[in-house]
């Protein structure tokens, strides 16, 4: 099980700012066993390497001063400009508690009706809701489309195989990927009659006119966000 630091933060609201110009990403843990929530601070490197591992589906052990407790990653906020973290906030649910996240489908091998005929995959469901406890999330599914020989085969829910103690919330018959034949569309467009045509670079009297009649609109500015 992957394992991050933590700290407990001391400092809120526009001060934060000063944490993230030093590579801090502030945070929060709550959760049903907690009778407050907690402002954590972790090192925002360390977070990326445990969160690109983990995701939002599996869990960590998150070290706080040396107290260690089992949790997920709830959310992540992003910096809506540069697109970089912000902060994050982590779960803590009840030991023996079932509980339901999303998990990614990861499709793998070659369907033989794209490699032999042509076709083209088709993936209808990227993610998944399961329902499962805590140290039985899986980080992943892995769907194999190996069987995918004709463009009649599909794999639906029902045929992927799941970790013991995991159970995905949707209709089993839902179709999880198929390959269909790969279809050419020729767009014609249809030619202008030669007294409606209009030589390059030329604009027609109307359109000189409505352009000139109406201003160029400025782009709003946007609003600056203080954090």
């Amino acid at each position: 099980m992957l394992t991050l630091k933590a700290e407990i933060r001391k400092i809120s609201g526009k001060k934060v700012k000063a944490l993230r110009q030093k590579g801090v990403l502030p945070a929060v843990l709550y959760g049903p066993g907690l009778k407050n929530s907690l402002s954590l601070e972790v090192d925002l490197k360390e977070f990326e390497k445990v969160f690109m591992e983990a995701g939002e589906s599996s869990m960590i052990s998150l070290d706080i001063e040396g107290k260690k407790s089992l949790v997920l990653v709830h959310e992540i906020e992003k910096d809506g400009i540069s697109g970089k973290l912000i902060h994050v906030d982590f779960y803590q649910p009840k030991a023996g508690q079932m509980i339901e996240t999303k998990v990614p489908l990861v499709f793998e091998g070659v369907a033989l009706a794209v490699k032999d005929l042509g076709g083209t995959l088709v993936k209808n469901i990227q993610e998944v809701h399961v329902r499962a406890l805590p140290e039985n999330l899986p980080h992943r599914i892995l769907v194999d489309i190996g069987g995918l020989k004709t463009f009649e085969d599909n794999i639906m829910i029902k045929d992927l195989i799941l970790p013991e103690g995991v159970k995905i919330i949707r209709e089993p018959q839902d179709i999880a990927a198929k390959v269909v034949p790969a279809q050419k569309i020729k767009e014609e467009v249809p030619a202008k009659p030669a007294e409606e045509a209009v030589a390059e670079g030329e604009k027609k009297p109307e359109e000189a006119v409505a352009k000139e009649a109406v201003p160029a609109e400025k782009k709003p500015e946007k609003e600056k966000v203080t954090k």
